[in-house]
């Protein structure tokens, strides 16, 4: 069996590999919470590359219900064909579409499933999940069949805590807190992604982006801010003196007025 690694463009420290191998041995979900911009959904592409599967990913929405899914009845299309006396009308299962879920149990071989910012939906969603998520089955009604996965899938699910999921829910998971990367995990991080960029520009880069982070900001800058930073720094051809007096670019890493507002005061 292969084992998980960090790649390329994706560094996970060595406790989130850890729990992933875990989840995956219990083949249980593993859910992932943590600040914006920590890497939560990249963990999934990083185990579907590491793993050499294919990544499905099913992004939640406020509107979005359990049975999206899984499957989806498009009577509209069976009630405009039946009216233009298209043939085949009568097959329900021309007009049935899996979800995302319901693909990850068809596919020939095992899939990663990504579960996309789950507390965006309502409160009832995850528990609606239960049975599929433990039987790794469901049923359609329209056509009477049980769609069972041929191989089961690396679950993972991830959510920004804005609010709380059901105990339930949250027994038939492996749960992990991403914290956010310390300076050693983001010189890494950025290095994955620019390994020629100047060693002092990077310096600098970090030991303000700390600075800012520790501030009471209203919204802090994230890893993916300071990716997109560092590079406009690079491009502008910013001096990494300038960096320990001034904040070049500063709109890249901070996205609201107050914030550009405190720090021009400051």
């Amino acid at each position: 069996m292969k084992e998980l690694n960090s790649t390329k463009d994706y560094i996970a420290s060595p406790e989130l590999l850890r729990v992933a191998e875990i989840a995956r041995a219990l083949q249980k979900p593993l859910l992932i919470k943590g600040e914006p911009g920590t890497g939560k959904t990249m963990l999934a592409q990083a185990v579907a590359e590491s793993l050499g599967m294919e990544l499905m990913v099913w992004n939640i929405k406020s509107t979005t219900k359990a049975q999206d899914g899984l499957y989806v009845y498009d009577t509209v299309a069976r009630l405009y064909d039946s009216q233009f006396g298209e043939s085949g009308v009568n097959d329900i299962r021309k007009y049935i579409k899996l979800g995302k879920m319901g693909e990850a149990f068809r596919a020939g071989e095992q899939v990663v499933l990504l579960i996309d910012e789950i507390d965006k939906a309502d409160l009832e969603f995850p528990n609606d999940l239960l049975w599929e998520l433990d039987r790794m089955e469901f049923y359609i009604p329209e056509t009477k069949e049980t769609v069972r996965a041929k191989h089961r899938p690396i679950v993972i699910i991830t959510s920004n805590a804005e609010k709380e999921l059901p105990d339930a829910f949250l027994r038939r998971c492996i749960f992990h807190y991403i914290a956010f990367p310390d300076a050693p995990m983001m010189e890494q991080i950025v290095r994955a992604h620019y390994p020629e960029l100047d060693s002092q520009l990077l310096d600098q880069a970090l030991e303000q982006f700390y600075a800012l982070r520790s501030r009471s900001l209203q919204k802090k800058p994230s890893t993916s801010e300071l990716l997109d930073w560092v590079q406009a720094l690079s491009i502008g051809g910013v001096d990494p003196e300038l960096l320990r007096k001034t904040l070049p670019f500063a709109g890249v890493l901070l996205k609201k007025t107050e914030d550009l507002d405190a720090i021009g005061r400051r």
